[in-house]
């Protein structure tokens, strides 16, 4: 390419990023009506596979929200209802109710497991939604405008 423009930098920069093999973690908290805390970055590890990218973020997320619910206890707020996370990859939702250590997962980091104790304690309810529900994705990937837009209403941000 004699005269790349500033797109096809950025389509160069994304190949490159997935040939790294790094993901982008993102996730949004939502109490109520509002969001309470959202991240969005790199992942420090290089995963497997996208239910292992998918499970790890699952995994910050618990961690999020059990801090979250220390803070609300000390605030003394009760939550009327236990938390739930949504994931748009359905294997991972599996591997979190799922108490068996297949050899397609076992090489996931232990401490990443107690995502399992929440769910078994009944401290967090993880569900499927559909890809193009997913709130988190504006945190994480490039979108088209209607979905960037959509998201962004959806999250009350505007």
């Amino acid at each position: 390419m004699h005269n790349p423009s500033e797109a096809d930098m950025t389509a160069a920069k994304r190949i490159l990023r997935y040939l790294a093999g790094t993901s982008t973690l993102g996730f949004c908290v939502i109490l109520g009506d509002n969001i309470v805390s959202w991240s969005s970055k790199k992942q420090p590890t290089i995963s497997r596979s996208s239910t292992e990218v998918e499970y790890r973020a699952l995994a910050t997320v618990a961690a999020e929200v059990t801090w979250l619910q220390f803070l609300l206890k000390d605030l003394q707020v009760t939550l009327s209802e236990v938390p739930l996370a949504l994931c748009d990859n359905i294997s991972t939702t599996y591997l979190a109710y799922n108490l068996v250590l297949h050899s397609r997962s076992k090489h996931i980091a232990l401490d990443y497991h107690f995502v399992r104790e929440k769910v078994t304690l009944g401290d967090l309810i993880f569900k499927h939604i559909p890809t193009h529900l997913q709130l988190a994705d504006a945190f994480t990937k490039p979108l088209s405008t209607v979905k960037f837009l959509a998201s962004v209403s959806n999250l009350s941000l505007v």
